[in-house]
């Protein structure tokens, strides 16, 4: 019975990517329609310099729509995740199932381009994530955009994980991540639902940093110690 309904979720799932992208596709074909129009009269090699304009034009105008759309539709619908445990049948997942879709469209078709860019951080926002001033986030790896808080003047390196969620023998938990001002999040380092780093420590590069741990402020974090693993 599981195995029905997560295959019924999967392809509303589809569904809804498909209307989704369709949308944000929109405005790039009625750009590239116009040019075919306009540059009927033009010599070879020029309509096809100006048509490869346009295409690659319309690339970053899809990219762009794409990303406001699933902003928009997380706003509107309320996805906002809540911190719990939830069966894998449950309303909390599904919506968790969905938000993660969305954030996985678009990072495979635009997330790359828009790192260490204002766009970034304001799509971060549409999806519920609390971001301070002058945050960098220099990875796409970032799930579970609700569950995050990262104060003022704080750097994410490069392919750093940071997620809310972990699969446990009760189901599906979500917990928040919260982050304090002037935080270094070093490159590949993993960050695990429930963490809290207090303002001013770093988390060395390639640190794994387990569930529910909580770094104090200006400290150095290497990883877990065999002390504490005891």
């Amino acid at each position: 019975m599981i195995m029905i309904l997560q295959g019924v979720m999967v392809l509303l799932l589809y569904f809804l990517g498909a209307l989704v992208i369709g949308l944000a596709l929109t405005p790039s074909i009625l750009l590239f329609m116009k040019l075919l129009q306009a540059t009927a009269s033009l010599h070879e090699g020029m309509r096809a310099l100006v048509l490869g304009l346009g295409i690659a034009g319309g690339f970053f105008i899809f990219g762009l729509s794409f990303l406001l759309l699933v902003g928009f539709l997380n706003i509107l619908l309320s996805l906002r995740l809540k911190e719990g445990t939830y069966g894998l049948t449950d309303g909390g997942s599904f919506k968790w199932y969905f938000l993660n879709a969305l954030l996985q469209g678009v990072k495979a078709f635009f997330m790359d381009f828009m790192l260490l860019t204002p766009f970034a951080s304001l799509f971060y926002r549409m999806m519920g994530a609390k971001l301070g001033r002058n945050v960098q986030i220099n990875s796409k790896n970032i799930a579970d955009l609700s569950l995050l808080e990262i104060g003022d003047n704080s750097v994410i390196g490069g392919n750093a994980t940071v997620i809310g969620h972990i699969f446990e023998k009760k189901g599906l938990k979500l917990k928040k991540v919260k982050i304090g001002a002037n935080v270094v999040v070093g490159l590949n380092s993993v960050i695990m639902p429930g963490v809290e780093i207090g303002a001013g420590a770093i988390v060395a590069a390639g640190a794994i940093v387990p569930k529910d741990t909580v770094i104090p402020p200006h400290t150095v974090y290497l990883g877990p110690s065999p002390e504490r693993d005891k």
